[in-house]
Protein backbone atom coordinates (compact mmCIF):
# COMPACT_ATOMS: atom_id res chain seq x y z
CA UNK A 1 0.00 0.00 0.00
CA UNK A 2 1.29 3.44 -0.90
CA UNK A 3 1.99 5.41 2.25
CA UNK A 4 0.17 8.65 2.77
CA UNK A 5 0.92 11.30 5.32
CA UNK A 6 -1.95 12.80 7.26
CA UNK A 7 -1.50 15.09 10.24
CA UNK A 8 -4.59 15.43 12.39
CA UNK A 9 -4.14 18.15 14.97
CA UNK A 10 -6.28 18.34 18.05
CA UNK A 11 -5.41 21.24 20.33
CA UNK A 12 -6.47 22.24 23.83
CA UNK A 13 -5.04 24.37 26.62
CA UNK A 14 -2.73 22.43 28.93
CA UNK A 15 -3.71 23.53 32.45
CA UNK A 16 -1.91 22.46 35.60
CA UNK A 17 -4.89 20.77 37.22
CA UNK A 18 -4.89 17.20 38.45
CA UNK A 19 -8.36 16.66 37.00
CA UNK A 20 -8.82 14.84 33.71
CA UNK A 21 -8.58 17.27 30.81
CA UNK A 22 -8.06 17.25 27.08
CA UNK A 23 -4.42 17.77 26.11
CA UNK A 24 -2.89 18.96 22.83
CA UNK A 25 -1.59 16.20 20.60
CA UNK A 26 -1.27 15.13 16.98
CA UNK A 27 -1.60 12.01 14.90
CA UNK A 28 1.09 11.39 12.32
CA UNK A 29 -0.39 8.79 10.01
CA UNK A 30 1.81 6.93 7.53
CA UNK A 31 -0.57 4.10 6.59
CA UNK A 32 -4.10 5.39 6.99
CA UNK A 33 -6.00 2.11 6.58
CA UNK A 34 -3.75 0.22 9.02
CA UNK A 35 -3.58 3.09 11.51
CA UNK A 36 -7.36 3.44 11.75
CA UNK A 37 -7.63 -0.23 12.68
CA UNK A 38 -5.39 0.47 15.67
CA UNK A 39 -6.30 4.01 16.74
CA UNK A 40 -9.60 5.83 17.04
CA UNK A 41 -8.71 9.04 15.21
CA UNK A 42 -11.69 10.86 16.73
CA UNK A 43 -10.53 10.11 20.27
CA UNK A 44 -9.00 12.75 22.51
CA UNK A 45 -5.88 12.54 24.61
CA UNK A 46 -6.64 13.23 28.26
CA UNK A 47 -4.27 14.14 31.01
CA UNK A 48 -5.31 12.35 34.19
CA UNK A 49 -2.82 14.03 36.50
CA UNK A 50 0.49 15.86 36.65
CA UNK A 51 3.02 17.24 39.14
CA UNK A 52 5.06 14.05 39.46
CA UNK A 53 8.79 13.68 38.79
CA UNK A 54 9.27 10.84 36.29
CA UNK A 55 6.47 8.36 35.72
CA UNK A 56 6.91 4.80 34.49
CA UNK A 57 5.58 1.25 34.52
CA UNK A 58 1.77 1.48 34.04
CA UNK A 59 -0.01 -1.79 34.86
CA UNK A 60 -3.78 -2.31 34.82
CA UNK A 61 -5.56 -4.43 37.43
CA UNK A 62 -9.09 -5.64 36.65
CA UNK A 63 -10.22 -6.19 40.25
CA UNK A 64 -12.07 -3.73 42.49
CA UNK A 65 -13.62 -1.89 39.59
CA UNK A 66 -10.33 -1.61 37.73
CA UNK A 67 -7.30 0.50 38.62
CA UNK A 68 -3.87 1.43 37.32
CA UNK A 69 -0.61 1.12 39.26
CA UNK A 70 2.39 3.08 37.99
CA UNK A 71 5.73 4.37 39.25
CA UNK A 72 7.01 7.83 40.13
CA UNK A 73 10.66 6.84 40.28
CA UNK A 74 12.49 9.85 41.79
CA UNK A 75 9.76 10.38 44.40
CA UNK A 76 10.13 6.72 45.43
CA UNK A 77 6.38 6.10 45.04
CA UNK A 78 4.08 3.65 43.41
CA UNK A 79 0.94 5.53 42.38
CA UNK A 80 -2.62 4.35 41.86
CA UNK A 81 -5.25 5.79 39.53
CA UNK A 82 -8.97 5.08 39.58
CA UNK A 83 -11.73 6.85 37.71
CA UNK A 84 -13.38 7.70 41.03
CA UNK A 85 -10.44 8.87 43.13
CA UNK A 86 -7.91 9.98 40.53
CA UNK A 87 -4.24 9.60 41.46
CA UNK A 88 -3.29 8.52 44.97
CA UNK A 89 -0.19 6.98 46.57
CA UNK A 90 -0.28 3.20 46.31
CA UNK A 91 3.02 2.64 48.14
CA UNK A 92 5.63 4.82 49.80
CA UNK A 93 9.25 3.69 49.65
CA UNK A 94 8.87 1.74 46.43
CA UNK A 95 12.64 1.17 46.21
CA UNK A 96 12.45 3.45 43.16
CA UNK A 97 10.38 0.90 41.29
CA UNK A 98 10.38 1.30 37.52
CA UNK A 99 8.50 -1.27 35.42
CA UNK A 100 5.53 -3.23 36.76
CA UNK A 101 3.60 -6.27 35.59
CA UNK A 102 1.25 -8.99 36.88
CA UNK A 103 2.13 -12.64 37.46
CA UNK A 104 -0.11 -15.65 36.84
CA UNK A 105 -1.55 -15.33 40.36
CA UNK A 106 -2.58 -11.73 39.77
CA UNK A 107 0.19 -10.30 41.97
CA UNK A 108 2.12 -7.13 41.31
CA UNK A 109 5.68 -7.74 40.10
CA UNK A 110 8.01 -4.72 40.17
CA UNK A 111 11.51 -4.02 38.90
CA UNK A 112 13.22 -1.93 41.57
CA UNK A 113 16.14 0.39 40.84
CA UNK A 114 17.48 1.07 44.34
CA UNK A 115 16.32 -2.33 45.58
CA UNK A 116 18.34 -3.90 42.75
CA UNK A 117 15.78 -6.65 42.61
CA UNK A 118 12.53 -7.91 41.14
CA UNK A 119 9.89 -8.09 43.85
CA UNK A 120 6.38 -9.50 44.18
CA UNK A 121 3.57 -8.10 46.29
CA UNK A 122 1.47 -10.80 47.92
CA UNK A 123 -2.31 -10.44 48.13
CA UNK A 124 -1.95 -9.51 51.82
CA UNK A 125 0.42 -6.66 50.96
CA UNK A 126 3.64 -8.39 51.94
CA UNK A 127 6.52 -7.55 49.60
CA UNK A 128 9.01 -10.29 48.83
CA UNK A 129 12.20 -10.53 46.79
CA UNK A 130 11.91 -12.80 43.78
CA UNK A 131 15.45 -12.38 42.49
CA UNK A 132 18.28 -9.94 43.23
CA UNK A 133 21.44 -11.59 41.94
CA UNK A 134 22.97 -13.54 39.09
CA UNK A 135 25.94 -15.86 39.54
CA UNK A 136 26.40 -14.58 43.07
CA UNK A 137 26.58 -10.92 42.08
CA UNK A 138 24.01 -8.18 42.58
CA UNK A 139 21.83 -7.18 39.67
CA UNK A 140 22.39 -3.70 38.21
CA UNK A 141 19.01 -1.96 38.48
CA UNK A 142 16.13 -4.04 37.06
CA UNK A 143 14.11 -1.94 34.66
CA UNK A 144 11.12 -3.70 33.13
CA UNK A 145 9.54 -7.16 33.72
CA UNK A 146 7.08 -9.29 31.76
CA UNK A 147 5.51 -12.62 32.73
CA UNK A 148 5.12 -15.51 30.30
CA UNK A 149 2.17 -17.90 30.47
CA UNK A 150 4.39 -20.61 32.01
CA UNK A 151 4.97 -18.31 34.99
CA UNK A 152 8.54 -17.37 34.16
CA UNK A 153 9.52 -13.73 34.62
CA UNK A 154 11.63 -12.05 31.97
CA UNK A 155 13.24 -8.72 32.77
CA UNK A 156 15.84 -6.23 31.61
CA UNK A 157 18.71 -5.02 33.76
CA UNK A 158 20.51 -1.92 32.46
CA UNK A 159 22.50 0.25 34.84
CA UNK A 160 20.37 3.41 34.63
CA UNK A 161 19.34 3.18 38.28
CA UNK A 162 22.83 2.76 39.71
CA UNK A 163 23.66 6.02 41.48
CA UNK A 164 27.28 4.99 41.73
CA UNK A 165 28.41 3.07 38.64
CA UNK A 166 31.34 1.76 40.72
CA UNK A 167 28.76 -0.42 42.49
CA UNK A 168 28.07 -2.32 39.29
CA UNK A 169 28.86 -6.01 39.76
CA UNK A 170 27.53 -7.53 36.55
CA UNK A 171 29.91 -7.41 33.56
CA UNK A 172 27.10 -6.31 31.23
CA UNK A 173 23.49 -5.22 30.89
CA UNK A 174 21.51 -8.40 30.34
CA UNK A 175 18.02 -9.69 29.66
CA UNK A 176 17.11 -12.38 32.20
CA UNK A 177 14.63 -15.21 32.56
CA UNK A 178 13.68 -16.15 36.12
CA UNK A 179 11.82 -19.37 36.91
CA UNK A 180 10.03 -18.92 40.26
CA UNK A 181 9.26 -22.65 40.52
CA UNK A 182 12.86 -23.74 40.13
CA UNK A 183 14.23 -20.49 41.57
CA UNK A 184 16.74 -20.28 38.74
CA UNK A 185 17.88 -17.24 36.77
CA UNK A 186 19.37 -17.33 33.28
CA UNK A 187 20.87 -14.53 31.20
CA UNK A 188 19.08 -15.13 27.90
CA UNK A 189 20.56 -12.16 25.99
CA UNK A 190 23.89 -10.51 26.75
CA UNK A 191 24.65 -8.23 23.80
CA UNK A 192 22.39 -5.22 24.44
CA UNK A 193 23.69 -1.77 25.25
CA UNK A 194 20.78 -0.63 27.44
CA UNK A 195 17.99 -3.24 27.35
CA UNK A 196 14.76 -1.59 28.42
CA UNK A 197 11.13 -2.40 27.62
CA UNK A 198 10.17 -5.90 26.54
CA UNK A 199 7.08 -7.86 25.56
CA UNK A 200 5.97 -11.11 23.95
CA UNK A 201 3.92 -11.54 20.82
CA UNK A 202 0.35 -12.76 21.55
CA UNK A 203 1.36 -16.38 20.81
CA UNK A 204 4.59 -15.95 22.83
CA UNK A 205 6.67 -17.22 19.93
CA UNK A 206 8.46 -13.87 19.67
CA UNK A 207 10.21 -11.72 22.26
CA UNK A 208 10.66 -8.02 21.58
CA UNK A 209 13.28 -6.03 23.49
CA UNK A 210 13.92 -2.29 23.24
CA UNK A 211 17.47 -0.95 23.37
CA UNK A 212 17.37 2.63 24.61
CA UNK A 213 21.15 2.96 24.45
CA UNK A 214 23.20 3.78 21.36
CA UNK A 215 21.24 1.57 18.88
CA UNK A 216 17.81 3.12 19.66
CA UNK A 217 16.00 0.18 18.14
CA UNK A 218 13.76 -2.77 19.02
CA UNK A 219 14.98 -6.30 18.36
CA UNK A 220 12.88 -9.43 17.98
CA UNK A 221 13.85 -13.00 18.87
CA UNK A 222 12.36 -16.44 18.39
CA UNK A 223 11.40 -17.97 21.74
CA UNK A 224 12.40 -21.63 22.01
CA UNK A 225 10.62 -24.28 24.06
CA UNK A 226 13.60 -24.66 26.40
CA UNK A 227 13.41 -21.01 27.48
CA UNK A 228 16.22 -19.76 25.26
CA UNK A 229 15.91 -17.31 22.37
CA UNK A 230 17.47 -17.32 18.92
CA UNK A 231 17.52 -15.62 15.51
CA UNK A 232 17.65 -12.11 16.93
CA UNK A 233 17.27 -9.28 14.45
CA UNK A 234 16.35 -5.61 14.36
CA UNK A 235 12.57 -5.26 14.24
CA UNK A 236 12.45 -1.48 13.87
CA UNK A 237 14.35 1.72 14.61
CA UNK A 238 13.02 4.73 16.49
CA UNK A 239 13.55 7.99 14.63
CA UNK A 240 12.78 10.37 17.50
CA UNK A 241 14.45 9.78 20.85
CA UNK A 242 14.76 6.16 21.92
CA UNK A 243 12.41 3.25 22.60
CA UNK A 244 11.60 2.66 26.25
CA UNK A 245 8.43 0.81 27.25
CA UNK A 246 6.80 -1.42 24.63
CA UNK A 247 3.56 -3.43 24.45
CA UNK A 248 1.89 -5.78 21.97
CA UNK A 249 -1.80 -5.72 21.12
CA UNK A 250 -3.87 -8.81 20.28
CA UNK A 251 -3.14 -8.40 16.55
CA UNK A 252 0.59 -8.48 17.13
CA UNK A 253 1.21 -4.79 16.55
CA UNK A 254 3.99 -3.30 18.68
CA UNK A 255 3.39 0.00 20.49
CA UNK A 256 6.54 1.79 21.60
CA UNK A 257 7.16 4.93 23.61
CA UNK A 258 9.51 7.37 21.90
CA UNK A 259 10.80 10.91 22.20
CA UNK A 260 7.82 12.40 20.40
CA UNK A 261 5.05 10.09 21.59
CA UNK A 262 3.84 6.58 20.77
CA UNK A 263 5.03 4.77 17.63
CA UNK A 264 2.87 1.94 16.30
CA UNK A 265 4.32 -0.88 14.20
CA UNK A 266 2.73 -3.70 12.24
CA UNK A 267 4.06 -7.22 13.04
CA UNK A 268 6.19 -6.83 9.90
CA UNK A 269 8.02 -3.88 11.46
CA UNK A 270 6.26 -1.25 9.32
CA UNK A 271 5.68 2.04 11.13
CA UNK A 272 2.02 2.87 10.48
CA UNK A 273 1.79 6.04 12.53
CA UNK A 274 2.37 7.94 15.73
CA UNK A 275 0.44 9.52 18.56
CA UNK A 276 2.46 12.70 19.19
CA UNK A 277 2.17 13.86 22.79
CA UNK A 278 2.98 17.05 24.74
CA UNK A 279 5.38 15.15 27.01
CA UNK A 280 7.67 12.30 26.03
CA UNK A 281 6.22 9.03 27.33
CA UNK A 282 8.60 6.64 29.05
CA UNK A 283 6.13 3.76 29.03
CA UNK A 284 2.63 2.72 28.09
CA UNK A 285 0.10 0.02 28.83
CA UNK A 286 -3.40 -1.10 27.94
CA UNK A 287 -6.26 -1.22 30.41
CA UNK A 288 -9.84 -0.24 31.03
CA UNK A 289 -12.93 -2.40 30.87
CA UNK A 290 -12.19 -3.77 27.40
CA UNK A 291 -8.39 -3.33 27.43
CA UNK A 292 -8.79 -0.66 24.75
CA UNK A 293 -7.65 2.25 26.89
CA UNK A 294 -4.02 3.24 26.36
CA UNK A 295 -2.30 4.72 29.43
CA UNK A 296 0.88 6.77 28.95
CA UNK A 297 3.33 7.55 31.71
CA UNK A 298 4.97 10.70 30.35
CA UNK A 299 7.56 12.46 32.48
CA UNK A 300 5.50 14.42 35.05
CA UNK A 301 2.06 13.32 33.91
CA UNK A 302 -0.30 10.42 33.27
CA UNK A 303 -2.28 10.44 30.02
CA UNK A 304 -4.91 8.22 28.45
CA UNK A 305 -6.55 7.79 25.07
CA UNK A 306 -9.16 5.33 23.81
CA UNK A 307 -7.92 3.17 20.92
CA UNK A 308 -9.30 0.55 18.54
CA UNK A 309 -6.67 -2.05 19.41
CA UNK A 310 -7.01 -4.36 22.39
CA UNK A 311 -4.08 -4.91 24.71
CA UNK A 312 -2.60 -8.39 24.77
CA UNK A 313 -1.87 -8.23 28.51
Amino acid sequence: MKKTLLIAIIGAALAQSLAAEDAPFEFEILNEAAFKKAVNTSAKLQRLGTGMSFTEGPQWFKGNGGYLVFSDIPNNHLKKWTAKEGITVFRDNSQNANGNTIDRQGRLVSAEHSGRRVSVTEKNGTIKTLVDSYEGKKLNSPNDPVVKSDGTIWFTDPDYGLVNKADKQQPGNYVYRYDPKKKTITAVIKDFDKPNGLCFSPDEKKLYVADSGAPKHIRVFDVNKDGTVSNGKVFCKIDKGAPDGIRADTKGRIWSSAGDGVHIFEPTGELIGKILTPESPANLGFGGKNMRTLFLTARKSLYTIEVMAKGDK
